[in-house]
């Protein structure tokens, strides 16, 4: 179950200690950094302008022709860099948008990842969300479009699906700023280490699976020490993914999951 701290700690940066400065392209060198995943049509990008500001750094990600878009935003003193990933609706790498969303993820190690959501095509939304919650454990989701929701009837239990998903869940409806500033306690909460979750993962009921996937894994943490989340690349390993097959019998898996390799060559090497 989800342990959050950020509407009940009073002196927390968000919850009024601290002013959001939103920062736009003007953030420089960051203290964390922020991924914002989501299925296409989810609002994702008025959250992103929501915490940023309407300026924003736009291009290409290395190597892709897909847009990338990053902002910032400065909270109780802390710069935080938000990158705005491809919209997609899976990271099993069937496209280019899928396998730039799942590599950063996956070898960015981006401090927090927030998954925004639907809440009118929850069912879909939520498999990308469990496919997050597979790879890291700095989770959080929200739940955008509220308003929306509420004007066709619909409410969505927020203590119940944060309990079932074991990470914290916000509402909002970004555009009126509606949950903006809950979103912003949990961020920092999380970011800091003040708040922790456990993550809901897939189990499997065949013991033989399980044994592949804690031998693959200790054969990857052999060939790759630096190689973080090696259950989920042997699970795809086994699920026969032909880019993550690729990735490792090359070597690039290697290269991915080196700790000081930048942002830039993550992606460029992702091609």
């Amino acid at each position: 179950m989800a342990q959050t701290s950020g509407a009940n700690c009073s002196n927390c940066p968000a919850s009024g200690g601290g002013k959001l400065e939103r920062l736009g392209v003007k953030l420089g060198q960051s203290d964390f950094v922020i991924a914002l995943a989501g299925n296409p049509n989810t609002g994702k990008s008025t959250v992103f302008n929501a915490l940023t500001g309407l300026r924003q750094h736009t291009g290409n990600w290395p190597g892709k022709t897909i847009a990338r878009a990053e902002g910032g935003f400065s909270l109780g003193g802390k710069k935080y860099k938000l990158v705005d990933l491809p919209g997609t609706y899976s990271l099993l790498s069937a496209t280019e948008d899928e396998e730039v969303a799942r590599n950063y993820i996956l070898f960015g190690r981006p401090d927090v990842t927030v998954v925004v959501l639907d809440p009118m095509r929850l069912e879909r939304n939520l498999n990308l969300a469990l496919q997050v919650l597979q790879i890291t454990e700095k989770a959080i989701v929200c739940v955008n479009l509220m308003d929306e929701a509420r004007a066709h009837g619909l409410e969505v239990d927020a203590r119940g699906l944060a309990r079932d998903l074991g990470v914290p869940v916000v509402l909002a409806a970004a555009r009126q700023g509606e949950g903006i500033q809950e979103l912003l306690t949990e961020i920092d909460a999380m970011a800091n280490g003040r708040s922790s979750c456990a993550p809901r993962k897939l189990s499997y009921d065949i013991g033989s699976v399980q044994e592949s996937i804690d031998e693959l894994a200790g054969a990857l943490g052999e060939a790759f020490p630096n190689m973080p989340h090696r259950e989920w690349v042997a699970l795809r390993l086994l699920e026969g993914d032909p880019r993550i097959v690729e990735a490792v019998a090359s070597g690039e898996i290697g290269v991915l999951a080196e700790d000081h390799v930048s942002t830039e060559t993550i992606n460029a090497c992702s091609r």
